[in-house]
């Protein structure tokens, strides 16, 4: 039985008009010529090779199913380092993100400043830390300071969007308190607004320094120290039972990073 916009109870979904099937039929013609142009150019046709080249790829998967952890002690140390880089880039960029992002707010700082930092903050999102690694190796040479260095500026602008964002959501309430107590404007921020959004950071913290400690072993590959160096190395030299057991240190680290992190935002949201 039929009542108004029910059918048996259940809300039928509204029917779409002749215009937006339309438009829906375009999106999906498009998306499906795109796939067809791009077919020789991503190789699809090649796809037969997973079948002809079993054989190599049978010995390939048999080293790596036969890890070599006789040099554990040295990998372990690569990674310890790479786990460093990742600190230090974490920490420097919330030095660097937290008057950024009051300068990002709205509800902080006048619009006019607002939208240039706004636009800066995007300019540092945009440069692939492989590419900012490559200029810092110039400057500095090789070693893990150029992966910092690389990770403090990628991770500046987005903790700073994030920190931004979270500013911007906050209760007015208790800012409007300390500025009812003849608070400076400097008191409103450290007693109203940081307690609302430690938390919140702290989270976006964590998940950077996640992140960052996967970026800081890709960062190895061009010469920024740490275990992506070693792996790069011994998949250069075809040590595929090598490189299987850095790969293996490799995931067993961030897995247990990932972890710990995960249980200390739980805590703190």
């Amino acid at each position: 039985m039929t009542e108004g916009p029910y059918v048996k109870g259940i809300l039928a979904p509204p029917t779409a008009t002749l215009g937006t099937r339309l438009l829906n039929l375009l999106v999906l013609l498009i998306v499906v010529g795109l796939l067809a142009i791009s077919f020789r150019g991503a190789h699809i046709q090649d796809l037969h090779m997973l079948v002809d080249n079993s054989a190599k790829t049978g010995n390939y998967l048999k080293d790596y199913l036969s890890p070599d952890f006789e040099d554990w002690r040295r990998y372990v140390a690569a990674m310890w380092q790479t786990l460093e880089m990742a600190l230090w880039g974490t920490s420097l960029s919330i030095v660097l993100a937290v008057p950024l992002s009051f300068l990002c707010s709205r509800n902080i700082t006048p619009d006019w400043i607002v939208q240039p930092m706004r636009a800066f903050i995007a300019l540092l999102r945009a440069f692939p830390d492989i590419v900012l690694g490559t200029a810092f190796l110039v400057a500095v040479g090789l070693g893990p300071l150029a992966g910092v260095l690389a990770l403090t500026v990628s991770n500046t602008g987005t903790l700073a969007k994030l920190f931004s964002e979270a500013v911007e959501s906050i209760e007015t309430a208790p800012v409007e308190g300390v500025r009812a107590t003849g608070g400076t404007r400097l008191h409103e921020i450290i007693w109203g607004v940081i307690p609302q959004v430690g938390p919140l950071w702290t989270s976006f913290a964590l998940y950077r320094f996640e992140s960052n400690a996967r970026s800081a072993t890709v960062l190895g590959l061009i010469g920024a120290g740490g275990i992506g160096q070693l792996l790069f190395d011994n998949l250069n030299s075809f040590a595929y039972r090598q490189t299987s057991a850095i790969a293996i240190i490799i995931v067993i680290a961030v897995t247990l990073i990932d972890v710990l992190s995960q249980q200390i935002r739980k805590r703190l949201l």
